[in-house]
């Protein structure tokens, strides 16, 4: 038996074995990265910001788009959204929504009037922190190593529309994370009060 569901593209997309197949893996990747970023938020120390940790994938209006075009949990079903459609209607819902995502920390600025980015509070910084370590470890699986998350970083460095301060912030932590360790990185950030 076959079941159709309009994608948010406004697009129909038939339902297979396929999609309940890909609806359970992507809903087992997505809620293990979110227990990996809830672990990592403990040891930050912002636990509670760790609970409600990306609770809009579960939305029909991301999650359907996850399981629509998803990508075996090596890499963000957002990516493939974008090659279909040019962007990604999922991203766009989930950045608006997830404080601890750069992209959401923009607004216009009264002098030049265009848009610009703000710079993240502390506690943000920390969690965007907790959810590319975690991402790292989900995409890379086993070959996973303490200088992906900074890798990963690097390649869109230039690209990237971030405020200077939690760009430099942020690059801190993935490097005292490349060359300390998890341990050492997490206990600083526990510490830390502002930057």
């Amino acid at each position: 038996m076959k079941f159709k569901i309009k994608s948010a593209s406004g697009e129909w997309a038939e339902l297979d074995r396929d999609f309940f197949d890909n609806a359970c893996a992507h809903f087992k990747t997505i809620t293990r990265h979110r227990h990996m970023v809830m672990l990592n938020c403990v040891r930050a120390g912002i636990p509670v910001q760790g609970l409600k940790h990306d609770l809009s994938k579960y939305m029909p209006s991301e999650f359907l788009q996850g399981v629509l075009f998803y990508q075996n949990g090596r890499r963000s079903p957002n990516e493939g959204e974008r090659e279909a459609y040019g962007y990604s209607y999922a991203w766009m819902h989930h950045k608006g929504r997830n404080r601890h995502h750069f992209e959401y920390w923009t607004d216009y600025d009264p002098l030049t009037k265009k848009m610009s980015p703000v710079k993240m509070p502390i506690n943000y910084l920390k969690e965007m922190f907790c959810d590319r370590v975690a991402a790292s470890k989900i995409y890379n699986g086993e070959s996973y190593t303490d200088s992906d998350p900074l890798k990963y970083f690097l390649k869109a460095k230039k690209r990237r529309v971030i405020h200077p301060e939690t760009s430099a912030m942020l690059e801190r932590l993935l490097r005292m994370l490349e060359k300390k360790g998890e341990r050492f990185t997490f206990a600083y950030i526990r510490r830390l009060k502002d930057y």
